[in-house]
């Protein structure tokens, strides 16, 4: 008989700004956001909830933000301070458990299925380590507690910040049957207007179009809806990896509107590029890819197959992305590279972010 599976989903509220007002007492009672200036086109990281209450999101431009609260103070962030914390917060996840899947600094999966701390209770669990987070770190984090990692997550999301839900197998069907299909992650807002077209806005409405008429008309991605609707999610958790591609990008202050323009910035990421792949020149190149964000926000990538980092290559791909863009500047520029697949190596790399 297959063990009941439970899954723990921590995650930290508001982590970035959370750290700087805590180390900043003057922080803690006005609008702040942790991302880059309005005046370098940067973007939210994240923000406080006093700053939400004004509408301002992650990903949001600066700019905009700045127009939504005007006393907003934006903090450029400290990410070896977030890292070196987000180090503690993993060696208190490993007094529980040793089946932990990071998702970024500020969460992760946790199985505790086979635990026998608080007598198997994955709820107490939970419960004790959002108690250590806030006492030995002085920050608060919520948490999912539910049997698989697609309803954990949302759960976690429910009762924040500084709280938890715990949703018992018996609960998961009534629960899903109601939720709306742009809670399940991985589901866009453009995935969710495509779906809105054949009148499907709920998990209900998921299951009662039929897994037959989902596979007809989105393919695989009818499939994994119809799972999720019914609350299945048989992943396991992944405690290993091994990187597949890496890449650097540079967001100009000012559109590029011509190619010439750009040569410094591509010359300035390929010595960026080479640089990182000189710490790890055990990986096999397989492709390099050139990424352009025009002035409307439309991403284009052009990819071509090569054993090695070659300027010469990535000088060639370039204009075949700008052309792409029908006379519009660029306001980002990234390269990057794939690695042939090394997954049957023996000696894969723990998952960290750290």
């Amino acid at each position: 008989m297959r063990r009941q599976r439970k899954i723990i989903h921590i995650d930290m509220d508001c982590f970035y700004a959370a750290v700087e007002m805590r180390d900043d007492a003057s922080l803690r009672s006005i609008p702040i956001a942790v991302g880059g200036s309005s005046e370098r086109r940067g973007v939210i990281s994240t923000c406080n909830y006093e700053a939400r209450a004004f509408g301002i999101h992650s990903a949001m431009a600066t700019a905009y933000a700045l127009k939504l609260c005007p006393h907003l103070k934006v903090i450029p962030g400290r990410m070896s301070r977030y890292k070196s914390i987000s180090k503690q917060l993993r060696s208190i996840f490993e007094r529980y458990t040793d089946l932990i899947e990071p998702l970024s600094l500020d969460e992760a999966f946790l199985d505790v299925s086979d635990s026998d701390l608080f007598n198997g209770s994955a709820t107490l669990i939970a419960q004790a380590i959002r108690e250590t987070i806030k006492k030995e770190l002085g920050l608060t984090a919520s948490a999912g507690i539910a049997p698989n990692k697609f309803l954990a997550k949302i759960c976690s999301d429910e009762n924040k910040p500084d709280g938890q839900l715990v949703l018992s197998p018996e609960e998961v069907d009534e629960f899903v049957k109601k939720l709306s299909l742009n809670k399940i992650p991985g589901v866009g807002k453009v995935t969710v207007k495509r779906l809105e077209k054949y009148q499907l806005k709920s998990c209900g409405d998921v299951r009662a179009y039929g897994i037959d008429n989902l596979i007809r008309d989105f393919g695989g991605l009818g499939k994994t809806l119809f799972e999720r609707s019914m609350g299945i999610d048989n992943r396991e958790l992944t405690t290993h990896w091994v990187r597949k591609s890496m890449s650097v990008e540079h967001t100009f202050a000012k559109d590029i509107e011509d190619m010439a323009s750009s040569g410094t910035a591509l010359t300035d990421l390929y010595t960026e590029l080479q640089l990182r792949l000189n710490k790890d020149k055990s990986r096999q190149i397989k492709s390099l890819q050139i990424k352009l964000k025009f002035s409307d926000f439309r991403t284009t990538t052009v990819e071509r197959q090569h054993q090695s980092l070659d300027m010469k290559l990535l000088e060639e791909l370039f204009p075949i992305a700008w052309a792409r863009g029908d006379g519009l500047g660029i306001r980002l520029l990234g390269i990057g590279v794939n690695f042939e697949n090394n997954d049957h190596l023996e000696n894969k790399q723990q998952l960290t972010l750290f």
